[in-house]
């Protein structure tokens, strides 16, 4: 069962979503280029959510006492926005490691090698967008989740694993999707 604060970390991590992706909610996007794709955005997105809450069940997520009450979605939205931008700007700084430039290299690299890439400077851009998506939403969902977590070893188990696979599967999806919308 969760807490207040759980829920309401809840609510906001799924506004942050899109604060992260695209700087405002997916609602306002104006010219959204294919109403299908923002559809099946939405639904990615709650089930992405759906998954973070098993994951907050399995690692007994006990989020810190709020210090202002959420009593209207005004301020639910000013949480997700300061939440988006520490995301965000946590990402920045993991992009720019060596080890993260070598998986995006060997990325495009693959791509090249496959014969699926006509123009290579796209290509790196793309790799480097989704994967500074890939890493927000990392950084939003599950850095925080361990943080305020009192049994964070249970990811590692075998329903922690399911739930992480569950997890990574779903962010790649969303994350496609985005940049679709981008």
């Amino acid at each position: 069962m969760l807490t207040k604060e759980s829920k309401i970390r809840v609510l906001e991590n799924f506004y942050s979503i899109d604060y992260v992706f695209f700087g405002k909610p997916a609602t306002k996007l104006e010219s959204v280029c294919c109403p299908d794709v923002l559809k099946d955005y939405i639904s990615v997105k709650g089930a992405l959510m759906s998954t973070v809450i098993e994951m907050f069940n399995l690692v007994k997520f006990v989020p810190a006492p709020l210090d202002e009450a959420v009593d209207n979605v005004k301020t639910l939205h000013k949480m997700a926005r300061e939440s988006a931008i520490v995301a965000r700007q946590n990402c920045q700084k993991l992009v720019t490691t060596e080890k993260v430039r070598e998986s995006i290299k060997n990325e495009v690299k693959s791509l090249v090698e496959s014969g699926d890439v006509d123009d290579i400077e796209k290509a790196i851009q793309i790799k480097i967008k989704e994967k500074a998506f890939s890493m927000a939403l990392d950084n939003l969902l599950i850095h925080r989740t361990i943080s305020e977590s009192t049994n964070y070893q249970e990811l590692n188990e075998w329903t922690g694993r399911i739930v992480e696979d569950a997890y990574k599967i779903l962010r790649s999806n969303l994350v496609e999707l985005a940049m679709q919308l981008i």
